[in-house]
């Protein structure tokens, strides 16, 4: 009893400036989640969806979605009764892109992987332990899309994600698991940490990495590594396709390809490849 009597006392005794800060970064932190939900979807979200998939209540998620319309970071489709990421939401996103200033430089090495594969080429980031990416050109292949422009994936169920995870230690690699776990997406995901050291050993030999259906069934991502002037991961390109055109006769003809064009795009962005580790 008398620890709940100071705990109510150290609340009731808190300044105005305190609580209104509290609050302030409470109500934040709700409406970056809001954010964040909406952008999973590029269908939308009613409102009572979006109570859900946040665990607000409809009122709250209402009096935030107000405030994000009015400075258009969300905005109303009346006819669906949907709510959408805004205008602004690109716009300061897009500063995320600008401010990893090779993205531009990348653009003409991506358009040679894609008309060299076929198959669609993209950029990616690693951002706090997940992979982010940042650009890509379209195959003119049918193709489905796995991540979106944005979107971001845990590094463990990508290739991109695979790649970069190659040229960590053992011990960090672990640490990501830990942390993030090893989710099946499919009936072909790694899901055991002694098979994923199993490939990573396989990755450093080969130069490159391959998403085998692990994320979604019917699709193959071949993956490399761009360095920075360090030597160290700075970013990752691959090449996306269903498995009907990526095949298994395909795989070391593209892996070669994406390989070598990590490895232009590292020497153009002043970038060093590390050094060959014998045996």
């Amino acid at each position: 009893m008398g620890k709940n009597v100071i705990r109510r006392k150290s609340l009731e005794t808190r300044s105005p400036v305190e609580a209104d800060r509290d609050g302030g970064v409470q109500s934040v932190d709700r409406a970056l989640s809001i954010l964040e939900t909406l952008a999973e979807d590029d269908e939308g979200y009613r409102l009572s969806d979006l109570a859900v998939r946040t665990g607000l209540s409809a009122s709250t998620v209402h009096r935030l979605l107000a405030t994000l319309e009015s400075r258009r970071f969300v905005q109303f489709d009346r006819a669906e009764s949907k709510w959408h990421v805004g205008v602004r939401s690109f716009t300061v996103g897009a500063s995320f892109a600008r401010r990893r200033n090779f993205t531009a430089q990348a653009i003409p090495y991506l358009r040679k992987l894609r008309d060299l594969t076929r198959e669609t080429a993209n950029l990616a980031v690693v951002d706090d332990e997940f992979i982010i990416v940042l650009t890509r050109m379209e195959s003119r292949e049918i193709m489905r899309s796995l991540t979106k422009v944005g979107g971001r994936v845990p590094m463990v169920t990508s290739g991109v994600g695979k790649a970069v995870l190659a040229t960590y230690s053992d011990e960090d690699v672990g640490a990501i698991i830990r942390h993030h776990g090893m989710p099946r997406l499919t009936e072909k995901s790694i899901v055991r940490a002694s098979d994923l050291f199993r490939e990573l050993n396989l990755i450093r030999k080969q130069g490159f990495a391959v998403d085998d259906e692990e994320a979604e069934m019917g699709l193959r991502c071949v993956a490399a590594v761009v360095y920075n002037a360090l030597a160290e991961p700075l970013a990752a390109i691959s090449v996306s396709g269903l498995t009907s055109r990526v095949t298994d006769a395909r795989l070391p003809e593209i892996g070669g390809v994406v390989r070598d064009v990590a490895a232009e795009l590292t020497a153009a962005l002043g970038g060093v490849m590390p050094a060959a580790k014998p045996g």
